[in-house]
């Protein structure tokens, strides 16, 4: 029986930076050129299931979105706010997919679930990534690193009294892939590894322990968990003041993990002796943020997934995702 071809899912990606838009048609290019050569011969072409339009601007206002959204039923969103009342203005969208896990600093999933339109996570494409960032900037704030190289920059031999990491202890907060990853690049530098997890976890060599005690035992403390309701806020106040004093905290979660402005309190009275932070609760970071203005802390621009392999990862699990969404469609 013949059957009458499906209608390609129309998808539009709508703030891809030029490095995930250059992924992304080199993988419809490859697609495409596999589908002309099957045409080709007598095997069957199977054209994609979706159609993709990349528009190449990062973090577009979301005033603009239901411009660029059109009549299309899946969008792609990378780093961009996108508010109930914008998606509202998008009559035919149905699937968010979003490039990560961080979905909910950037728009109300169960508000959109309202309207009919399901937001999708691409998860464990960047875990080794991360962990590495992660690793980076434990040691970067454990030397100082970064106060030296701003001082020599402006004539100053400024030198600090750094920390041995060797021997001492990390708390990882959330044991998930990034977690995993983390725990073995320390295990393999000679540190102990201690670990809290939401739900009840094992792995070789760490010792998971109640969050206060990790807390308290640990010279650095890591943040691997994803945000929702329940760890909005988790390193609160009480929680900052429960960590050993003179601990590092580095972040490459999710900003609104930490009560920043408790946080900077803790910088200040060198309670906490250095944050290493590549996420923030307001993004891009403000130039007159308080954090900038201390010594006690090393920045990133929420880049710790930002390398090839992580970028490849997670378009074709993008791809992937787009794909059944369209076979769940036309079922």
């Amino acid at each position: 029986m013949h059957t009458l071809p499906q209608t390609p899912l129309k998808t539009v990606f709508i703030d891809a930076t030029d490095t995930l838009a250059g992924v992304a048609e080199g993988l419809l290019a490859v697609t495409n050129s596999s589908v002309t050569q099957a045409s080709n011969t007598s095997a069957q072409p199977e054209p994609l299931a979706f159609t993709l339009d990349i528009n190449r601007q990062p973090g577009i206002n979301p005033d603009d979105i239901p411009q660029r959204v059109g009549d299309a039923q899946v969008i792609w969103v990378d780093h961009s706010l996108l508010p109930t009342e914008v998606a509202k203005q998008c009559p035919k969208l149905k699937h968010v997919v979003f490039m990560g896990t961080g979905a909910r600093s950037y728009m109300n999933i169960e508000a959109l679930a309202a309207l009919g339109i399901q937001v999708h996570l691409i998860k464990n494409y960047g875990d080794t990534a991360v962990a590495e960032c992660a690793f980076g900037l434990m040691w970067a704030s454990a030397r100082s690193l970064t106060l030296m190289d701003r001082a020599m920059r402006q004539g100053q031999w400024h030198r600090t009294e750094g920390v041995q990491l060797t021997g001492k202890t990390v708390g990882l907060i959330g044991f998930g892939g990034i977690g995993v990853e983390m725990a073995r690049l320390c295990l393999g530098a000679g540190l102990k590894v201690l670990a809290w997890n939401r739900s009840p976890r094992s792995h070789p060599g760490v010792t998971f322990l109640p969050l206060d005690q990790v807390l308290a035992q640990s010279d650095v403390i890591s943040l691997h968990l994803l945000l929702d309701d329940s760890t909005k806020g988790l390193m609160s106040r009480r929680r900052l003041q429960q960590m050993k004093a003179g601990a590092i905290l580095v972040n490459t979660a999710r900003g609104a993990l930490i009560d920043e402005e408790a946080l900077i309190d803790q910088l200040k009275s060198g309670h906490i002796k250095h944050a290493g932070l590549d996420v923030f609760t307001v993004e891009p970071l403000p130039t007159d943020d308080p954090l900038t203005k201390l010594d006690n802390v090393t920045l990133s621009a929420h880049s710790a997934f930002r390398v090839p392999e992580a970028n490849q990862r997670l378009v074709e699990l993008a791809f992937k995702l787009t794909v059944n969404i369209s076979k769940s469609n036309n079922q």
